[in-house]
């Protein structure tokens, strides 16, 4: 017979529903109230945290093995929502909650497919003066347009380069008979000082989003600390693994929390490039493939601004112009 047959298995026969699923860091095999500590003061607090980690980033934190760290993974994998299969039309379900947050240009709106979504990553990348934190600071006025749960939706906004202006939020909501005020009373801003401190306050934002819903996620120079930080060809691997863990937090309170991320980012230029553009976004691979939408932004004559469509998960390339003006972005 064998031993796992139904009549070996009795009245005991497994049932799934009736596993036990892990809720805290204390609930994984091996993790005592000590290793708890030191995985909450290394940034790792939550289940999700540890399952989207990797062995030697989670050993380095609390000081095990790798074995056993991934062993850690594993568990919290198992207990983590949304880390298993799905069917096809329960992810059409989801995406019918998409919202779309507008640009202020109903040109780069068409472009977008309806403007910045939720659920997704958008890059807006450029040289200095094409307009990334322009559009930064419309898509925090207008995300606030959106129809909330209960009151009006809170905005995000990690800011690298000191570049955020509150002046120009005023300008923008007086623009569309919005109160200012309010308007910035919704608006939590930070300044991301290293990558650490830029990767916690991504870790952060559940905890506005408890009080009050957010539905914009921006970070402001995506990259500037990381090229800051990890400098020669020697720490690019280390850069870019960090990076990976930075953008895989940031999808995840996307999808989770159906709110927008919105980076913005330098190019640099490309050597090895013979024909064409040869300015290219920094962040390599792994921004190019996290990254749900990816625009790339030119400056043009006077105050207008070239939007060129490079990836877009169900739209062609495309070109667009639009216009800085006072009052904000327009056609």
């Amino acid at each position: 017979m064998s031993l796992l047959s139904p009549t070996s298995l009795g009245h005991n026969k497994f049932k799934y529903s009736e596993v036990r699923k892990l809720k805290k860091l204390s609930d994984l095999r091996g993790v005592g109230t000590a290793t708890a500590e030191r995985l909450e003061e290394s940034g790792f607090s939550t289940l999700e945290s540890i399952a989207t980690s990797t062995p030697p980033e989670l050993a380095g934190a609390v000081e095990i093995g790798e074995g056993k760290a991934a062993k850690m993974i594993r568990q919290a994998q198992e207990n983590v929502e949304g880390m298993g299969y799905e069917l096809g039309t329960e992810v059409l379900e989801r995406r019918k909650e998409v919202d779309y947050i507008s640009t202020g240009s109903e040109r780069l709106d068409e472009m977008l497919n309806g403007g910045v979504e939720t659920q997704g990553i958008t890059e807006f990348y450029g040289e200095f003066r094409t307009g990334k934190t322009q559009l930064s600071h419309q898509l925090s006025v207008n995300a606030q347009l959106l129809k909330g749960k209960e009151n009006p939706p809170h905005v995000v906004y990690i800011d690298t380069e000191h570049t955020f202006r509150p002046e120009r939020i005023e300008k923008m909501a007086k623009a569309v008979d919005m109160d200012s005020e309010e308007m910035l009373e919704r608006i939590h801003v930070a300044r991301g000082s290293t990558t650490d401190h830029q990767m916690l306050l991504v870790e952060k934002v559940p905890e506005i989003n408890e009080e009050n819903e957010v539905k914009l996620l921006i970070v402001d120079g995506l990259m500037s600390n990381f090229r800051t930080e990890y400098v020669g060809r020697g720490a690019l691997a280390e850069r870019q693994q960090k990076l990976g863990k930075h953008l895989s937090d940031l999808h995840d309170l996307a999808e989770r929390y159906n709110l927008a991320v919105v980076v913005t980012n330098h190019v640099q230029s490309d050597p090895n490039s013979f024909f064409g553009d040869p300015t290219k976004p920094i962040g390599g691979h792994v921004l190019g493939h996290a990254a749900t939408v990816r625009v790339y932004l030119k400056k043009g004559k006077q105050n207008k601004r070239k939007a060129r469509l490079i990836d877009h998960p169900q739209l062609p390339p495309d070109n667009i112009e639009f216009k800085i003006t006072e009052d904000g972005v327009r056609d």
